[in-house]
């Protein structure tokens, strides 16, 4: 993989995205050209393995393209999204080397289909979380539905909420800390 040295931003990305977004495949090489080389770097930094770096950095760019209606530009610059998404294909790679390296070393075989009590608990702790969600208060239950159900940033769930991003993670961040108060005390409760 050929990484041409950085020159930095050289203009808005909001225009170059909303050219992207538009399907211009010029516009993507530019900003590809722009950004290949932060984020082979970030992933390198990450897996500390070329292959796997160069791997991740083609799946980001081709995420980038798929997803490109759904980007959204922060501060002037589309990095720090590009970065997001190589931490998290990283994070995905490093896990799934994790586990096949764990069943490498096993030579049982493992059934991939729940069994009766995985689905049992499944359904418990299905039910656990609803009920712990059902006494969280109507703001925080619409939150927690943007948030973690929807998946929204905390960007789009500020702007659905009438608030900053900010509050929105500070909310959640409460949030989640009273959903596992509220599920430990039920668990406690069952045994």
């Amino acid at each position: 993989m050929r990484h041409t040295k950085r020159a930095g931003p050289t203009g808005s990305d909001r225009a170059r995205l909303q050219a992207i977004q538009r399907g211009d495949r010029a516009a993507f090489g530019t900003l590809y050209e722009e950004y290949v080389r932060d984020v082979y770097h970030y992933a390198l930094r990450m897996l500390r393995d070329t292959a796997g770096a160069e791997d991740i950095t083609q799946d980001v760019f081709i995420l980038a393209w798929t997803k490109r209606a759904e980007i959204r530009v922060v501060d002037v610059s589309l990095l720090p999204w590009l970065l997001a998404a190589t931490r998290n294909l990283s994070l995905n790679r490093l896990k799934r080397k994790s586990y096949s390296a764990t069943l490498d070393g096993s030579t049982e075989m493992i059934d991939p289909r729940p069994g009766p009590e995985d689905v049992l608990l499944d359904r418990q702790l299905g039910a656990s979380i609803a009920t712990a969600v059902a006494r969280l208060s109507e703001s925080d239950q619409k939150l927690y539905r943007l948030c973690l159900v929807d998946e929204l940033s905390y960007r789009d769930a500020a702007h659905q909420l009438e608030t900053t991003a900010g509050a929105v993670r500070n909310r959640l961040t409460r949030l989640r800390r009273t959903l596992r108060i509220s599920l430990a005390s039920q668990n406690e409760g069952l045994s």
